[in-house]
């Protein structure tokens, strides 16, 4: 007698009422897959006018991968068809099979979609969409982040103190000596195009007004936050999305902590700090290296340099980088905390939502600047 496992699989069609019922037996499993094959086609016969079919598996004593396939896909095309379809079971294996089997398959189909206009139009709309639901999920958290920083200024001995002090280690003293290299070096960069420039129009000396006006305005805390962005705000999202995926997080809400006051308050604080101190520092660099090459290629002394940039130069320009910095500090901390709590249980996940968090955080950044620079404008500052 054959065993249970080794049964041939069966099906036994019943019509009641306008509903066709498909009863299951047997193994349903990759080494019976011709037999398996052939049924699943009379079947498709038999239902091809049916408008309401239950497929039974109680009496399904094996089912593998091949198995679930296969009757996820005669469900799928039985839908197509207008049909209503119901796959139930006893065990709750065969849920759990025939669920992990359409989550791979329809991954599986929308990797294989076609270039072709309506698929770049669904595209734009998906797009469309997760913006907005990624502006949503950043108003929630913004007002959990306000929420959490209540807490802290009504009980102060909630805050972490050593925490909010490693971080600004962490970003501006080990951040500065970078920053200032990049800075020094795109300072060097924009004095000599503009010299290189002006020399045709014999204004030469009007790149003192070029370079500083452009670096304390703009470039400083601009290379500064997309810096920062893709030093800082990776590692904040690295750092929350690892105790995401090993639960410590859970432990956090679990011990009555909240993940908001512990983890994200002390990093966004400290980088509203940071980012202005690497902003000044930033321009000075800056400001360090154009007057370098305006010296050596430009031939414009250092005296005449610091005189020029002092008659140029106004607190309203050195104002306005240090304006920014805060609230790109902000946005920069808001998404990378973000990204960090949405990561999964995966590293494939924790790869993505660090991508995420900097992508998001350079183009918030720039949006930001154009916001404020429109603003500035309006009031002539």
């Amino acid at each position: 007698m054959a065993s249970v496992d080794t049964a041939e699989p069966q099906t036994i069609i019943r019509s009641d009422a306008g509903t066709v019922s498909v009863a299951l037996a047997g193994s349903w499993s990759a080494d019976r897959a011709p037999r398996i094959e052939k049924l699943i086609a009379e079947i498709g016969e038999d239902l091809r006018q049916a408008r309401h079919v239950r497929l039974d598996l109680s009496g399904v004593s094996r089912l593998d991968t091949l198995g679930a396939y296969v009757l996820n896909r005669l469900k799928e095309r039985q839908e197509r068809e207008g049909a209503a379809v119901d796959i139930v079971s006893d065990k709750p294996e065969h849920a759990i099979l025939l669920a992990e089997v359409h989550v791979h398959d329809a991954d599986l189909q929308a990797s294989q979609r076609h270039f072709r206009v309506v698929d770049i139009l669904v595209d734009i709309g998906e797009a469309v969409v997760r913006f907005g639901r990624d502006m949503v999920g950043g108003a929630m958290f913004l007002g959990e982040v306000v929420v959490g920083s209540i807490g802290v200024v009504l009980g102060p001995r909630k805050f972490r103190g050593p925490s909010l002090v490693n971080q600004i280690e962490l970003i501006a003293f080990n951040g500065a000596p970078i920053i200032m290299l990049i800075s020094f070096l795109v300072g060097c960069i924009v004095a000599q195009q503009g010299i290189f420039q002006l020399q045709q129009f014999g204004a030469a000396a009007f790149v003192v007004n070029l370079t500083g006006i452009l670096i304390l305005r703009e470039l400083a805390v601009l290379l500064t936050s997309i810096m920062i962005a893709g030093r800082s705000g990776s590692a904040f999202t690295a750092e929350i999305g690892s105790m995401k995926m090993r639960e410590e997080i859970d432990a956090l809400r679990v011990m009555g902590l909240d993940p908001i006051e512990v983890l994200v308050v002390p990093r966004i604080l400290a980088l509203i700090i940071s980012l202005p101190i690497l902003t000044f520092i930033s321009a000075m660099a800056g400001l360090v290296g154009a007057g370098l090459v305006a010296w050596l290629y430009g031939g414009i002394g250092v005296d005449t340099f610091l005189a020029r940039l002092q008659s140029v130069i106004t607190w309203k320009h050195f104002a306005v980088g240090l304006i920014k910095a805060p609230f790109m500090a902000f946005v920069i901390g808001l998404i990378a905390s973000i990204e960090g709590l949405a990561v999964q249980g995966s590293a494939e996940s924790l790869g993505r939502q660090v991508t995420a968090s900097v992508v998001k955080a350079i183009f918030m950044v720039i949006v930001v600047d154009g916001l404020f620079a429109m603003f500035f404008a309006s009031i002539e500052f």
